[in-house]
This record gives structure tokens, sequence and C-alpha cells, in this order.
């Protein structure tokens, strides 16, 4: 039997910190009634029709607003956008009415294949025009807005001739669509490229940045020079740590969500590690005296 739709609370995702909710982890979270006001979840884990997984996260949603964070929509694919993946994400969506909807700026499909992996493009104006056209589309199959997420970069295109941030900003102004903040991202590619990330989130428009992301990341040694690599798989370090907090007295407060996706701790891990983010949520909310939602927007279509 296909699993029910949901009828539930409201779905607008809170001015609060969330987790990435992966399948080990899912029983636990519910049985325990953890507090944990919202969850994210990657979208193509639940593109079937029905069974335990897709009830599993129903049923959760039937509880707390969810938000979906796509790993596969490729959105600066040069060939455009998969009409098949966007018709399954737009079902899965329509059955779960998530609170927010995000992508990553990277492309994984050419010529039909599927790329196990989140692959930078150049920021060129050709570049722009592609994603401006592929999130148009996106947002149009779907009837909702989408946030595009900073990627974490190893190195820099040398015919890249639109800096990062300008990049994204563009995007917003030319789609509509918001930004996901990855704050980890924005560290490891500042180390990582040697820029000042106080500048970089100068350049974009807060008032674009729906949603702020957290995770830890490795050091490995390639070719004699020590790199970061967002991998998922720790906590969230002092220094990423230090730059959320400047983020939030920057744009003000955000949702927050705790990403936690290889060498998974218990649930209690990944819980305590939401709990820090709050800790300095709630301090800046206080400052800010600030209201525990954030408009609802939707787009045309």
């Amino acid at each position: 039997m296909a699993a029910a739709a949901c009828s539930p609370l409201p779905r607008l995702v809170p001015v609060a910190t969330g987790i990435g909710l992966r399948e080990p982890h899912r029983e636990a979270f519910v049985a325990a009634g953890s507090p944990i006001p919202w969850v994210e979840i990657h979208p193509e884990n639940y593109l079937v029709p029905g069974g335990p997984r897709l009830a599993g996260i129903l049923r959760v949603r039937r509880d707390r607003p969810v938000s979906c964070h796509g790993v596969g929509l490729s959105l600066g694919s040069a060939d455009g956008l998969d009409p098949d993946h966007l018709m399954r994400l737009r079902a899965l969506y329509d059955r779960l009415d998530p609170g927010l909807i995000s992508e990553h700026l990277s492309w994984s499909v050419t010529d039909a294949i599927y790329l196990n992996d989140l692959l930078p493009l150049p920021y060129t104006e050709d570049s722009l025009v592609r994603v401006r056209r592929n999130i148009d589309h996106a947002q149009d199959a779907f009837g909702r807005r989408i946030l595009v997420e900073n990627p974490a970069a190893c190195l820099a295109f040398a015919d890249s001739t639109i800096p990062e941030a300008e990049f994204l900003a563009e995007l917003a102004a030319r789609t509509g669509c918001g930004l996901l903040l990855d704050v980890n991202n924005l560290y490891v590619s500042s180390i990582n490229l040697g820029f000042d990330p106080a500048a970089w989130l100068d350049a974009i428009p807060a008032d674009a940045v729906g949603e702020l992301h957290l995770a830890g990341h490795a050091r490995m040694t390639v070719g004699g020079e020590e790199l970061l690599i967002d991998d998922h798989g720790s906590v969230v370090g002092d220094a990423v740590m230090a730059l959320y907090a400047d983020v939030l007295d920057r744009i003000g407060p955000r949702p927050v969500l705790i990403e936690w996706d290889n060498d998974l701790p218990p649930l209690d891990g990944l819980l305590a590690e939401a709990g820090k983010a709050q800790r300095l949520l709630d301090a800046r909310m206080r400052q800010a005296e600030m209201p525990a939602k954030i408009p609802e927007v939707h787009c045309a279509g």
C-alpha cells in the first residue's frame, strides 16, 4: 500500500537548530520523542511510491517540519535538468510538503550519466546563464522557491571571471531563489583558496539567506600541501563555530542545520552538536528579539 500524504503541523521551518536525519537514526529519533524542532533529509532517498522508508519519513513529518536538501538535481548541468527526476521530486514534495528545499551549486550529470559526486563549475557568464535557466526550470517544476548552497572548494578555475559570492548574489537576483549558507563550506573554501570570509559575507544579499549549515571537515595532505575537505564526518570545529557566530551577527538568526553523513555518531552525539549551535542561536535571538519563524515564500507555478 502506498504511504498516505501527511496532514501535518505547520510546514514552516522554525528559526532553530535541526539535524540531518539519516535513516540509521530515524527509529531512535522517533522512539525518543526528540525535542529537535525540524529535520532535513536528502529527498533522493525517498523517491519511491511507498514502502517502510517513505512511511517512516512521513511519520516524522507529521510531528515536525522537514527540509529537503537535494543531491542529484545538477543545477550546473549543460544538458539541462532531467525531467523525470524533476517529476519524481515534485511528487515527493507534494506529499511531504517540505518547509525548505535546497540544492547544490554543482553538476553531476552529463549525457544522462549520473556521477556520484558534486562537481564544481567555473564562475563565468556562460555558467551563470546556464544555472539561472536550470533554477528557473526547477522552481517552475516544483512550484516552490529553492535555496542554492555555496560549495566547498579545493581549487579555483583559471577561467572563472566572477567571484563566488557575486555569482550567488546574481543568481538570487535573476531567479528569486534563496541561498543556503553552508558555514563549514565557506570556512573550508576560505582556507583552501586564501580569501577573507568576511568580505565574502559582505558580498551576498543577507535577506536571500534562508538556512545555515554546520558540519565537520577533515585535513588532508595533497602534493605536500594541506587541504581541508568537507567530509561531514566529525564535530563542528571551533573555527567554524566562530565563523557561525560572526554569520549570525552579520545576517541575523536563520534555521540552522547540523550535517553529519559519514562515521555517524550515536544519536545523542548529533543532538549534542545541535545543542551547541542552538545556544549561540538563542543568544543572538535574545539580542534581536525576533520571532521564531521566517516568512513563507512561494514561486508562481
